[in-house]
């Protein structure tokens, strides 16, 4: 699976809400993911999935990820889920609730099972104390399974755990460190989890900031007011554009042909620092073509 080049902001809405399906077509978020889970309620579990399928079937989400987020394949929903988005639409599935390489293995089989098609990557939340112990084994689960992604779902760690979620996430940091090197170690997409305090604009820039200097792809939000902080905050700035530009321009210099290191604006830059180079500009280049 193929990592999508923008990530910067990925919003919940609840899929029992047709209101906020409608809305979220109009938002510049680069991924909506249209939750069946924790934002409906049992008795409309059933009806949601039918809304969810029947919206993305209609589209109109333009270049935006389109992710559902099922019940865990434990409930009583998360089997349905997955069976109602047979031959939908949509770029990747979001299970909750995974403990172990084992539930990833399981939701693949789950996956194949209902038929979901082979361009759909399986995206999981990082959300319960085991998954932090596996997060190795659940990663490296992507060598045979569609895996793509890492969520983190902080709210409901911090549920199990205790830890509280304060300003700055002091607390969190290694979890977060964690994820992130457990992804990459993988190729895989890993997202922030998300700001409650959806007033806050200090907080959630904050916590983007935070997440974004952690080397995570972007920020998993709530509320359509944080689409634009996140876009903000994980965009690379002109100067990081100017520099990334210089740096390709230095290292593709003939005079430079037969040199390991570069001297340039007071520091060394060395010949894997093109990579990083060439991803913020392309990562630039998408945000400008999706603006």
């Amino acid at each position: 699976m193929t990592t999508p080049l923008l990530l910067r902001s990925v919003l919940y809405m609840p899929g029992s809400n047709d209101r906020a399906i409608a809305k979220v077509r109009t938002l510049p978020a680069d991924a909506i993911v249209l939750d069946l889970e924790d934002s409906v309620a049992p008795d409309m579990k059933a009806a949601a999935r039918a809304a969810v399928a029947a919206a993305l079937r209609e589209g109109g989400f333009g270049s935006r990820n389109r992710v559902v987020r099922t019940n865990a394949l434990g409930t009583p929903w998360g089997h349905d889920d997955l069976a109602a988005m047979q031959g939908v639409p949509l770029d990747a599935i979001l299970v909750p609730k995974v403990d172990s390489a084992a539930d990833v293995a399981a939701i693949a089989a789950a996956m194949r099972n209902a038929a979901i098609g082979d361009d759909v990557a399986l995206w999981i939340m990082i959300e319960t104390p085991l998954s932090i112990l596996n997060l190795a084994e659940i990663a490296a689960a992507a060598k045979a399974t569609p895996l793509a992604g890492l969520v983190l779902g902080l709210n409901d760690l911090a549920k199990d755990t205790g830890i509280a979620q304060l300003p700055g996430r002091a607390a969190f940091q290694p979890v977060l460190t964690q994820a992130v090197i457990a992804a990459r170690a993988h190729g895989l997409a890993v997202l922030d989890g998300v700001c409650n305090a959806i007033e806050d604009e200090a907080r959630l820039a904050a916590e983007c900031a935070q997440a974004r200097d952690n080397g995570f792809d972007g920020k998993t939000l709530i509320h359509p007011r944080q689409v634009d902080v996140a876009n903000r905050v994980f965009a690379p700035t002109e100067a990081e554009v100017a520099d990334a530009r210089a740096v390709v321009a230095a290292i593709a210099d003939p005079a430079n042909a037969t040199v390991g290191a570069i001297r340039m604006d007071g520091r060394m830059v060395e010949r894997l620092h093109l990579k990083e180079a060439e991803r913020c500009l392309a990562r630039a280049r998408a945000i400008a073509a999706a603006a």
